[in-house]
């Protein structure tokens, strides 16, 4: 008969949009659950970095409050970290020639504020832009941005010292908190430069080191040499 199977056919055609319709948004579901588990673990993921980064950042940036030994002359450690330099060497700014130099390195790990070695006044500031070469290498002060402190001491009065920051490889800015013409106590927080780094402390001739290479010192804390 005519038109015989047409509806049937309409059905068929039907059924058939339909279930691919269904396959569609069974594909498009699972596809979904992809995404959205991917997108849970990279979010979880990021999470979790982003706490380790806090709690490293927290680690860096602390400041303890050092404990700073009293008695005439004593000039302590201007940064935390490991003396790896002690020599001399000549320092016309300000210094005004030949000093005893002993050069702290300062890793990741380290405290990164420094302290004042003496009481006494900044006299002197200056900052020198520079390369970020690795402050492992003891020549980088030479190169490197960096920021020399001129302190006049208050005991023995008239003697001069130099604290010079050294930014490194990873260190990319100095922050100074004291400024010229301050007043400073031996020990008082003097700067921070963030990341490792390098701080050079220049003593007169006559001064008297307390330490030997490799030691550990302590900002504000070790002494690492007299003055008379």
């Amino acid at each position: 008969m005519k038109h015989a199977g047409l509806a049937r056919k309409a059905a068929f055609s039907l059924i058939l949009w339909t279930l691919l319709l269904l396959g569609l948004m069974v594909i498009g579901g699972f596809v979904a659950v992809f995404i959205g588990s991917f997108l849970v673990t990279a979010a979880t993921l990021l999470v979790l970095l982003w706490a380790i980064f806090v709690v490293f950042t927290l680690y860096f940036f602390r400041d303890p409050n050092p404990r700073v030994p009293s008695g005439p002359g004593l000039v302590v450690s201007p940064a935390h970290g490991k003396v790896d330099v002690i020599d001399e060497t000549t320092v016309e700014e300000f210094i005004g020639g030949r000093c005893k130099r002993i050069s702290i390195f300062l890793s990741v790990f380290d405290v990164h504020v420094q302290n004042a070695p003496v009481s006494g006044q900044v006299a002197h500031y200056r900052y020198r832009e520079g390369k970020f070469l690795n402050a492992i290498s003891s020549d980088c002060a030479a190169h490197n941005e960096n920021a020399l402190f001129g302190l006049e001491c208050a005991s023995p009065t008239g003697v001069r010292l130099g604290v010079r920051l050294v930014a490194g490889l990873i260190a990319r800015r100095i922050v100074p908190w004291a400024a010229l013409g301050d007043p400073l106590e031996r020990g008082e927080r003097l700067s921070l430069i963030q990341f490792g780094s390098r701080v050079e402390l220049y003593l007169p001739l006559n001064a008297e080191i307390k330490v030997q290479l490799g030691d550990r010192v302590r900002g504000g804390e070790t002494v690492v040499a007299t003055l008379s």
